[in-house]
């Protein structure tokens, strides 16, 4: 062989992997060939690790100690997925690395450093695997396993023999359905095991659902807890939803575990918790949630909120995902050192696990679950799940964190509750933030002074910032200046009081109007005479296909175009097949009904009869809205809804984590969308424009007629911010002392307002404001408006709340218009 002939052999060889992921369809990142499928109502990944030179990746589905169809997988640098025959399934999301072994521990499996993988059968170890620790007394001989209930196991590396310490709670009771109550367990209080870690001589195991009918349905009555084990005797910490517990060594265990710290983070109702364990004690802070859809009490809606060393042995960077929030975590955080914790930017998708993976970041995510479990409302119609859960992973760059939605955030210290003379809440994220507000409320009858403190260093040094004294009743917004330092703040009284504390952050939503380039070819409404759409399914049975009634509107009026199937090749081929035509017709026609759109607004009623009102965008949505030819709301993340209305994306928690209370706009868009499902990891969406090309993301069937676009719901961020016009009064009866409906008026950027009314006398209207959608009204601002004048005002960027009302002082026909650019 001459040099020029080695030359290229070794070039070829070298690009081989490259040359395998090259001939893969990916979409935003994500491949279909990749997607992981399953035969149980859910199928999320539960740990995504790379070792032996490949990536190695488990699913679970929602309760099965004992086993299921879920697979450990095997993916090669060139994307090829090997399923591996060594699989046994259940519900695990446990991974750790054991240096002494060289081994990987991933679910109920070990895998040693040239890939053999040998399994620990649930004859032996039963439970739904959710962490493992370093052991105590025997760390190179031995590890711990946790299950979600409460089982705790001892295996010894070399032989894998699991020795039992505490009894699996699905060996004494048996849960129902997928969707009945957490079975309670009698060693700790809470439910739903999710993390477990060990250093300090201890053991730490967090839970974060409570068991019972209750937390089915109410997201803020007590739950989950924090508890650590020294080896004899159980210890509650904290009686709160906790989810990951972790420490600077991550995966592999602490590198000093008798001084290093342990992490943990978790939530209330009021906001995130991070609490870490520094010489042998326990110290907790607060931080703001982006998103309420990972709330709800049973714990189910969280998945596995992780903390990962993203980046190289050289420069580690630690990532942290918490209630949709991208969070920057600093490796040296400890009771000492607290500074560091920045808001990266806001996601949409539900996220198991992730990790770096040459040179990229790999999301392991929980998409498309069969069961849609409690996840039901009126505004969905009889909609069904899809018949297959299925999930993928993410592929994208080390600098996606820092690259999507607006980190817009808010959470309370206090929330009217009881609070002692002198004493100071929790330490509450300050900084990362430009505009800065605090709600405050006196709930008590007394006046009360309320004294703000600042942390400017994160060592524990408090320093007064700002004072507010509030009469009985009171209530008034505290906006801190741009120039306010501070890594944390903490709020006191001067006397015994009962009081709420709300802060509001709002991040720079440098977005424009217009949406990106990866949507062309999306039909916009009013400017397209005839439309492809078709309603959308993936199939079961193993077929795993989307199933398209496609269709041509001209107008409003549907044509049918036949049945296709999108495959795994994402190819839109043409079938003859009327039954599964006939079951997408009856079973996935879009409700009609499901908002009411009148002069001033939108208006949604929500299963518990609760009345809420949203920003109306073009007109031309009106008409197609009131035809039912646009899907209104679908799940698309497991356990989480997308919300299109009126030409705006939401995100709306499910029920039990508050519903529309909590509902967060994404972004607004001019394009009238058919419909829009889960497939493969992927959104995808009809409503394309006749002849549109846009090859990244349009797919076209080979007789023209049927196309779809593909993406992932985070690139639903690119559309632009949102914008809006409306209110909950226009030219409206207004009576005297009764408030207006809510008006959604959180996570939009400039903001006005005119109030005008009819009357022939001057009409008082008092503007008030509910910070996070918990149905607390907190007075703004009173204005007086003369007849015929219009009151004209522009909102503050500091003023964020998520919901406002209005108020008048007289019977009147009134107008309250918001205009959000």
């Amino acid at each position: 062989m001459n040099i020029r002939t080695y030359c290229t052999v070794y070039s070829l060889l070298l690009m081989m992997p490259l040359l395998g992921k090259a001939q893969q369809p990916s979409y935003s990142g994500v491949y279909p060939h990749l997607a992981m499928y399953n035969n149980e109502g859910e199928c999320g990944t539960g740990a995504v690790v790379p070792w032996a030179g490949k990536l190695w990746v488990i699913t679970y589905g929602p309760h099965l100690p004992q086993g299921s169809s879920d697979k450990l997988y095997e993916i090669s640098p060139s994307l090829q997925q090997t399923i591996r025959s060594e699989s046994i399934g259940g519900t695990p999301a446990n991974r750790m690395i054991h240096r002494e072994s060289n081994q990987l521990f991933i679910g109920p499996y070990a895998i040693d450093g040239s890939g053999k993988v040998r399994t620990i059968p649930y004859s032996a170890m039963p439970g739904r695997h959710t962490g493992n620790a370093r052991h105590l007394t025997d760390p190179a001989g031995k590890i711990y396993y946790g299950t979600m209930e409460e089982g705790f196991y001892e295996v010894d590396v070399k032989t894998l023999q699991p020795v039992m310490l505490y009894e699996d709670g699905n060996m004494k009771k048996k849960k129902g359905s997928d969707a009945s109550a957490n079975q309670a367990t009698d060693l700790l209080p809470g439910a739903h095991g999710k993390g477990l870690y060990a250093g300090q001589g201890v053991m730490v195991y967090s839970n974060n659902g409570e068991p019972g009918p209750q937390a089915l349905k109410q997201f803020d009555i007590e739950a989950g807890s924090l508890s650590e084990w020294d080896g004899k005797k159980w210890t509650v910490v904290r009686r709160n939803q906790f989810v990951e517990i972790t420490g600077p060594g991550g995966i592999y265990g602490n590198a000093h575990p008798a001084t290093d710290p342990i992490w943990a983070t978790g939530w209330d109702h009021k906001s995130v918790l991070l609490g870490v364990r520094d010489g042998g004690s326990w110290h907790f802070y607060r931080l703001p949630k982006a998103s309420h859809s990972y709330d709800g009490a049973h714990g189910w809606n969280t998945e596995w909120p992780r903390i990962r060393d993203i980046g190289t042995p050289e420069r580690p960077d630690y990532l942290m995902t918490m209630h949709g929030m991208f969070w920057r975590f600093p490796g040296n955080f400890s009771a000492s050192q607290t500074a560091g914790i920045r808001p990266r930017t806001a996601y949409l998708k539900v996220i198991g696990d992730f990790t770096r993976w040459n040179n990229q970041l790999v999301f392991g995510c929980d998409d498309s679950a069969q069961r849609e479990f409690l996840n039901k409302r009126k505004a969905k119609g009889g909609i069904e799940g899809p018949g297959q859960s299925n999930s993928n992973l993410w592929f994208t760059s080390a600098q996606l964190p820092d690259q999507l939605g607006p980190n817009t955030a808010e959470g309370a210290v206090w929330l009217n509750e009881s609070v002692r003379a002198g004493e100071a809440s929790e330490p509450f994220l300050f900084a990362g933030w430009p505009h800065r507000t605090a709600w405050v409320q006196n709930n008590g009858a007394a006046p009360v002074t309320f004294t703000f403190e600042t942390d400017k260093t994160g060592k524990g040094n408090w320093t007064a910032l700002e004072t507010l004294s509030l009469a009985g009743g009171e209530a008034k917004p505290l906006v801190f200046g741009t120039g306010a330092q501070g890594e944390w703040i903490r709020v006191r009284t001067d006397a015994a009081a009962t009081a709420t504390v709300y802060f509001s952050y709002t991040g720079k939503d440098t977005r424009g109007n217009l949406p990106a380039t990866v949507f062309n070819g999306l039909a916009k409404v009013g400017t397209v005479a005839n439309t492809s759409g078709g309603l959308i399914y993936g199939l079961g049975d193993n077929k795993r296909t989307l199933g398209i009634n496609a269709m041509q509107f001209k107008g409003a009026a549907p044509t049918s175009l036949g049945y296709y199937e999108l495959n795994e090749k994402m190819e839109l081929v043409k079938k003859e097949d009327t039954a599964t035509a006939r079951f997408i017709r009856e079973k996935f026609a879009i409700p009609e009904k499901a908002v009411t759109i009148d002069d001033a607004s939108v208006l949604v009623v929500d299963d518990k009869g609760r009345r809420w009102r949203l920003p109306l965008g073009a007109d031309a949505f009106t008409g197609l809205t009131d035809k039912a030819v646009l899907r209104v709301c679908r799940e698309v993340a497991t356990e989480r809804d997308l919300f299109n209305c009126h030409g705006t994306f939401y995100e709306l928690p499910a029920e039990n984590a508050d519903g529309y209370a909590k509902i967060r706009p994404v972004a607004s868009h001019p394009f009238r969308i058919h419909d829009y499902a889960s497939y493969r990891g992927l959104l995808v969406m009809t409503g394309i424009a006749p002849g549109a090309v846009n090859k990244a993301h349009i797919i076209r069937s080979a007789d023209g007629k049927a196309a779809v676009w593909a993406g992932v719901i985070d690139d639903l961020w690119k559309l632009g911010k949102p914008t809006g016009r409306g209110g909950p009064w226009k030219n409206s009866e207004v009576k005297a002392g009764e408030p207006s409906d809510p008006y959604l008026i959180g996570f939009y950027d400039k903001r006005s307002l005119q109030l005008r009314h009819t009357a022939q006398t001057p009409v008082t209207f008092t503007i008030e404001a509910d910070p996070a959608g918990n149905g607390v009204w907190m007075p703004y601002r009173t204005v007086t408006v003369a007849p015929g004048q219009t009151f004209t005002y522009t909102f503050p960027a500091a003023i964020q709340a998520r919901w406002v009302r209005f108020t008048a002082n007289k019977d009147c026909k009134a107008t309250a218009w918001l205009e959000y650019k």
